[in-house]
């Protein structure tokens, strides 16, 4: 889980620090810098925010707003000594508000609110040994082409990697016009993001000409195979592919070792 701390007072964010050391947790502080609040939440995905409400030349509440309009599923703690509530909220922040954390704030508060936090946070489960498909809440991702879907496969495959456009034209379209390829390639990342944007699930970076991957909130049999912890892999990976044929002799020779330590 990954998550931002947003304070102007420094003994807050030395609280939080204090607080969070050892936790299975990626989190970033940031005092009174919205610019790279704002660009920090379009590159790194966060998961929540634990946001202070009065800062100088910042509404914590206005920035909730700007923030759930980056990533619509961003779960909102609002860190404050102010007696406010959910009815003080416009709607689109009350929507995805775990609580309020008042100062001077408990500890089992806090991590109350992280495990909030972690439980409203939706996961895909993604299934690449054998045919490539993906599920949110145990129900298949229905995507809107198939291209849209091999592109993901490929971002799958890449496991976090940028993925140019010329890289994913290569793979995806190797024989066809280079100028058609590229409408092809633009079509299907209109779609890939229409998908995501549909599912309320934020887990690729559209940048320009390339793509990339937030593995955070994907849970995937091959990624958890390559770390150790799972033996399910059956000699076939995302065969509904000619471009995965490329990552069998890694899949085999990782299948190979298990082989020989067990």
């Amino acid at each position: 889980m990954k998550i931002i701390i947003v304070d102007d007072e420094l003994h807050a964010l030395q609280l939080f620090l204090s607080d969070l050391i050892g936790l299975d947790i990626e989190y970033r502080f940031f005092k009174d810098d919205k610019n790279a609040i704002l660009k920090y939440v379009v590159y790194e995905n966060p998961d929540g925010v634990f946001l202070d409400v009065n800062m100088p030349g910042i509404n914590g509440i206005d920035l909730a707003s700007e923030l759930i309009a980056i990533k619509p599923s961003i779960k909102i703690v609002f860190a404050t000594g102010l007696n406010i509530s959910e009815n003080a909220l416009p709607n689109d922040v009350a929507a995805n508000t775990v609580g309020f954390l008042y100062k001077p704030y408990d500890k089992d508060k806090l991590y109350y609110y992280l495990s909030e936090i972690a439980n409203k946070t939706r996961k895909m489960t993604v299934k690449t040994f054998g045919s490539f498909d993906c599920f949110i809440d145990d129900r298949i991702v229905r995507f809107s082409s198939a291209k849209s879907k091999e592109l993901f496969a490929l971002l799958i495959a890449y496991s976090g990697k940028t993925l140019t456009m010329n890289d994913a034209i290569s793979q995806i379209w190797p024989d066809t016009d280079v100028d058609k390829s590229k409408i092809l390639y633009r079509d299907a990342v209109w779609r890939l993001r229409k998908t995501l944007s549909e599912l309320h699930f934020d887990c690729v970076d559209f940048r320009r000409a390339c793509l990339v991957l937030n593995k955070s909130n994907l849970i995937c049999d091959s990624w958890d195979y390559a770390e150790g912890k799972n033996k399910n892999y059956n000699g076939e990976f995302m065969k509904n592919y000619d471009w995965s044929i490329a990552y069998l002799p890694i899949l085999d020779k990782l299948n190979s070792n298990t082989d020989t330590t067990t």
